[in-house]
């Protein structure tokens, strides 16, 4: 018997590798979820450097006058970090890690439509990064435009904005397959029974996101190849001087940046509705709004683009319309906060540190959009526009927003993936370390630009000083409660303090595989005969 077993797992074992060893056994791999494992590692690892490069900024802006760096470094600073963040981080962040590791399971599926596909989005990850990384030491340093590459400044600037607009350029292709592959393995493989009302939110939120990556990322791409085609042929489309529009770029760049922040935003939704439901032991309150509520966001998100424009001088009433149109979007995102705290109300709670993410998300996401409504307002947009303000905004969305779900999403798979636990004391003290260091570095971030601080600035007023300095010292807080987290995570792998199957006890599809998963997920395909948050209801 124990021959027959031995026998079976070596073959498994086989199967799982292509008989390939060492590196070449997960470079070369199809399986869904040792490609989402490549990109948890690669995404980690440009979030440090990101970091990093954040922390060095804020040092930088600790006290006025020039502390560390030379006003071209720091211009290099923001880019590189904005660059990395974005296009490295946030964007790919939850769809290509935990949707590429857990949809298939999700759905009762045993890969995505396309391995080979998700594995080519993977490598065309690793090209982009490395054009971006490699402006470090080609050319005449880092671009330093800032990660919207505006004209004509991008068109002029003898820094190295071409190798970083095709490493966004390459990294786009790799959204678009992911986003394509989704499409497909949701529409074609779900499991028998599976209809589109039993799909996990989760599920729902990398359907809308999808749709997304797939119509808008194209629009930045051309964008990005007519600033690359203008820089080396000399071609008129956005430098005055050569006949150009630069108002031209920045339709067409927030025509796809404005929808990227739903990619960004809505795979965090999906990920706290598992959570909250789970931690609640509820069904999910209001299953069919949150799900419409997605494909709300990501059609409404595609109209707002405008009120990064308001400044721009655009006539009164496009200002309105966008003005408008940017009210809506909150909507939708204000159902989903609301069927979450319904979901936790009368619940039986079990405050674990995958929840107490979740519920920072929910708090940070909730100042993040609120702060948005004052900048989508055309009077208050007027003073705040290009301030400290639109910083501290877009990092309380995007940070406190995708930053703070993709931590509830490792805490609470980590179990599943690796089948090994964490210390859940050091995740908890790690967390308030985080939530303290967070509000700390970027609620200041907003007082001073209320004050009329301008953003990208090198340097300062005096007057602008209590709140720059609180805010670095907040950096600092905010480094150590990451440093904590990531070190709680390594130390579980050192342990191996073994998990069960369903530590949550959570009712979709994946508490209810192997752990960590098997190669082809499960024995045989599930038929499904009800939803996916089938509590016991208190």
């Amino acid at each position: 018997m124990t021959e027959n077993n031995s026998t079976a797992s070596h073959i498994s074992y086989l199967e799982e590798t292509g008989g390939r060893s060492g590196i070449f056994k997960w470079i070369l791999s199809t399986d869904h979820k040792r490609i989402g494992l490549l990109y948890l590692y690669s995404i980690a690892t440009f979030f440090i450097v990101g970091a990093a490069l954040g922390v060095m900024m804020r040092l930088e802006l600790m006290n006025p006058g020039q502390q560390f760096v030379k006003p071209s470094t720091y211009n290099s600073l923001f880019t590189l970090h904005g660059v990395i963040m974005i296009f490295l981080f946030i964007i790919p962040g939850i769809p290509a890690v935990f949707g590429n590791f857990m949809l298939p399971i999700l759905i009762g599926a045993k890969d995505v439509a396309f391995p080979r596909v998700n594995l080519l989005s993977w490598y065309l990850y690793v090209i982009g990064a490395i054009f971006a990384l490699s402006t470090l030491v080609f050319g005449n340093g880092p671009a330093d435009t800032g990660w919207t590459f505006y004209a004509p400044y991008s068109v002029n600037t003898e820094t190295n904005v071409s190798m970083s607009v095709m490493a966004a350029f390459v990294l786009g292709f790799s959204s678009i397959l992911t986003g394509l592959n989704f499409i497909v393995t949701i529409h074609r493989m779900r499991a028998p029974g599976m209809t589109w009302f039993k799909m996990p939110l989760f599920a729902w939120s990398l359907y809308a996101t999808a749709w997304i990556q797939l119509l808008a990322t194209p629009v930045i791409g051309i964008t990005l190849l007519m600033i690359f085609a203008e820089r080396l042929l000399g071609v008129g489309l956005f430098d005055p001087s050569l006949g150009g529009d630069p108002i031209l770029y920045q339709h067409m760049f927030w025509i796809y940046s404005h929808p990227a922040v739903y990619v960004m935003v809505l795979p965090a939704m999906g990920v706290i509705s598992e959570v909250v439901s789970t931690f609640s032991q509820r069904k999910i309150y209001g299953y069919k709004a949150i799900a419409y509520s997605s494909l709300a966001i990501a059609f409404i998100g595609y109209f707002v683009w405008g009120h990064h424009m308001f400044t721009s001088g655009m006539s009164g009433p496009a200002r309105i319309i966008f003005s408008i149109l940017t009210f809506l979007v909150a909507i939708p995102s204000a159902v989903k906060v609301f069927n979450w705290i319904a979901t936790l109300y009368g619940g039986s709670i079990n405050v674990k540190a995958p929840l107490l993410y979740a519920l920072g998300f929910i708090f940070l996401f909730m100042i993040g959009g609120l702060t948005g409504l004052i900048l989508g307002a055309l009077a208050t947009d007027v003073h705040l526009h290009d301030t400290v303000f639109v910083v501290g905004h877009f990092h309380y969305v995007m940070f406190g927003g995708t930053g703070f779900a993709f931590m509830a999403a490792i805490h609470y798979w980590f179990p599943k993936m690796y089948g090994i636990n964490y210390n859940m004391k050091r995740a908890t003290s790690a967390f308030w370390t985080i939530f303290f260091g967070f509000n700390v570095m970027y609620f200041p971030m907003m007082v001073v630009g209320v004050m009329g601080m301008p953003r990208r600035y090198f340097d300062y007023l005096p007057e602008f000083h209590i709140p720059n300095f609180i805010s670095t010292i907040g950096s600092w807080i905010l480094s150590v409660g990451l440093l904590m987290m990531i070190g709680n995570l390594i130390a579980a792998f050192r342990k191996r303090k073994k998990a069960v199957d369903n530590p949550w006890n959570g009712k979709t599809l994946e508490w209810s595989v192997n752990t960590p998963p098997t190669l082809l997920n499960f024995d045989e395909i599930p038929t499904i005969t009800k939803g996916p948050y089938e509590y016991h209801e208190q």
